[in-house]
């Protein structure tokens, strides 16, 4: 599908991400931009590892000579149907072997990946689309059930600036409707050749803390500073076999090492369509996999799983776990799993935005049990202050800002998210509340804000209580947290209803056909009367979701307590009668 018309005046906003002078020197000076691009490295590894294995995934696998090939032929044939540099391009795929030549592919073009999630559904897409000003949608026909093809005709019909959609698979609805990825083909030598490694190499997606997610422009130098570090950290060589098993369009996923660090260091990266134990096991056992990123909840049932598997993942040496606080006696727990199979645990704290911390691969027990590791670099600058800005006592709790050589300095098309999320000097307002140990580890104690951390996911109570309120039987609702000790945090909407109450599980059903993501429908719906309000009849929302939440745990440490109660009663009385045998015995 192609109908732009190139004499229409380009009025969409710039993206860009401007360090102070000062800054750009020191990180100039210390090595960590070396005026790097996307498309120069990848080029310069399919000369270097030409015939080295680059990507498996389910259906096939590229050499780095193929993977370059086939990057060509795409971003070509994206220019040749009449997309331009600086065009942004929304994509969105599940880990398929098509997802990284098309990325690769829109960086040799110099076009602007917008990274959308697999669970992703209109709601989402249209938002990044809006606020990315995008031109272009790219995805495949179908992923674990859902069609695309019926996501892309909703996404040009609520967005007019979507001018192009491209999708994997040659049938593609009706003829002409779409262009299939495999018709793309253009002219290689149209292909820019100097990109500035200062200008925005893609957007990412923020958590959503506060509503939809934000855009997070990532320039060439900063984000390949980060996975190139990381590697070092991480012990990824030409040797390394890196599993995908989180979604490939995270942050985690991608940089930390992530498949780019993997392609960066010329070594083999496997997307695996499934993280679950069974199948992810086989293919380690049959790529001989040494390092894998998962969410706490991942990690734990992998832990288990382990135990008795008849595969052979005796080849896996560091498993990296993030996206989530891993508990201490969850990271005990892991560590004894992990030991017997001679793997390392490897804990990982970052951001989209930024900042990522490791433990070492050599460090204590101590620390990797009970700490959310340290920065990548000794230029990530880091401040922990209260409420007021003031910074605290060494070792005390407090608000985490950074700023560094790979920290954004803004979000794109957000004036009124960038005034709360970035100091006056610069620095980013991360919402976590973190303690720093004496070693310069960070402990992890929790979030600042209404944000719900789902096995990884980034929740916006905010954005979800926005949805049930346009329910008709809903009155209002509010949305918080509750620890779960497989997810991490689960979502719990307590909710007024308006006339006859609704059943819960009508409530669910109607989230889900709001073209919402599914890991954003309430875990859990409890029906209250009424909620707080002050004498003037106002509402903080935040307070009202502490309020809540204390009570739902408070209720349910009661019901815990009276059921454990019960049962001693039974129990007692169950074993009266031996008891009293035993006695006259």
């Amino acid at each position: 599908m192609s109908n732009m018309n190139s004499e229409t005046v380009d009025t969409r906003l710039p993206l860009k991400q401007i360090w102070p002078d000062a800054l750009v020197a020191r990180y100039r000076a210390a090595g960590y931009w070396r005026g790097e691009t996307f498309p120069a490295f990848l080029r310069e590894r399919a000369v270097s590892f030409s015939e080295l294995v680059a990507v498996v995934a389910e259906t096939g696998r590229y050499t780095y000579a193929e993977l370059d090939k086939e990057a060509e032929r795409i971003g070509a044939g994206l220019l040749a149907q009449g997309l331009k540099p600086g065009d942004r391009v929304i994509v969105q795929f599940g880990n398929v072997l098509e997802f990284i030549p098309v990325v690769s592919g829109l960086f040799y073009a110099g076009l602007i990946p917008v990274y959308a999630l697999p669970a992703h559904r209109i709601t989402e897409v249209s938002h990044f689309a809006r606020k990315a000003e995008a031109s272009a949608y790219i995805a495949g026909r179908r992923y674990a059930g859902f069609d695309y093809a019926t996501l892309a005709r909703d996404l040009v019909s609520a967005v007019p600036s979507i001018k192009h959609v491209v999708l994997a698979e040659d049938n593609v609805g009706q003829p002409a409707e779409f262009t299939p990825l495999s018709a793309l083909k253009g002219d290689a030598a149209a292909l820019p050749r100097n990109l500035d490694p200062q200008s925005v190499a893609f957007l990412q997606l923020s958590g959503g803390s506060t509503g939809l997610s934000k855009l997070i422009p990532r320039t060439h130098d900063d984000y390949i500073y980060s996975f190139r570090a990381s590697n070092e950290l991480c012990g990824i060589t030409p040797n390394s076999v890196y599993m995908t098993a989180l979604p490939a369009a995270h942050n985690f996923p991608m940089s930390s090492p992530g498949w780019l660090g993997a392609l960066y260091a010329g070594a083999r990266v496997v997307l695996s369509p499934s993280a679950e134990p069974g199948a992810a096991f086989a293919i380690i056992e049959r790529e001989r996999v040494t390092c894998v990123g998962l969410v706490p909840p991942l990690a734990l049932l992998w832990a288990d799983a382990a135990a008795h598997t008849e595969h052979d993942i005796s080849s896996l040496e560091v498993m990296q776990v993030g996206g989530a606080k891993l508990v201490p006696e969850a990271a005990k727990r892991l560590m004894t799993e992990l030991t017997g199979l001679g793997c390392t645990l490897q804990q990982v704290f970052g951001m989209a935005e930024g900042l990522v911390n490791y433990t070492r691969l050599g460090d204590s027990d101590d620390l990797i049990l009970n700490t959310q590791g340290r920065p990548i670099s000794v230029d990530d600058e880091i401040r922990i202050v209260d409420d007021n800005g003031q910074p605290v006592s060494e070792g005390e709790a407090g608000n985490l800002q950074v700023q560094g050589p790979y920290t954004i300095r803004g979000y794109h098309n957000e004036e009124a998210a960038n005034a709360n999320s970035f100091t006056a000097d610069g620095y980013y307002c991360t919402g976590d509340i973190v303690k720093r140990t004496p070693e310069g580890y960070l402990v992890v104690q929790g979030r600042a804000n209404d944000h719900i951390n789902r096995a990884g996911e980034k929740i916006s109570a905010e954005e979800i209580e926005d949805h049930l309120l346009g329910h008709p039987s809903v009155f209002d609702a509010a949305v918080v947290s509750i620890p779960d000790d497989y997810l991490g945090e689960r979502s719990c909407a307590f909710i007024i209803a308006r006339g006859d109450k609704p059943r819960a599980v009508e409530l669910k059903k109607w989230m889900r056909e709001q073209g919402l993501a599914a890991f954003k429908v309430p875990d859990q719906i409890v029906f209250a009367k009424a909620f707080d309000t002050t004498a003037v009849g106002k509402v903080s929302r935040r307070e009202l979701r502490a309020q809540l939440r204390q009570r739902f745990l408070e209720q349910a440490q009661s019901d815990k307590a009276l059921s454990d109660k019960a049962l001693s009663d039974r129990a007692q009385s169950d074993i009266a009668p031996l008891t009293q045998t035993q006695e006259n015995n």
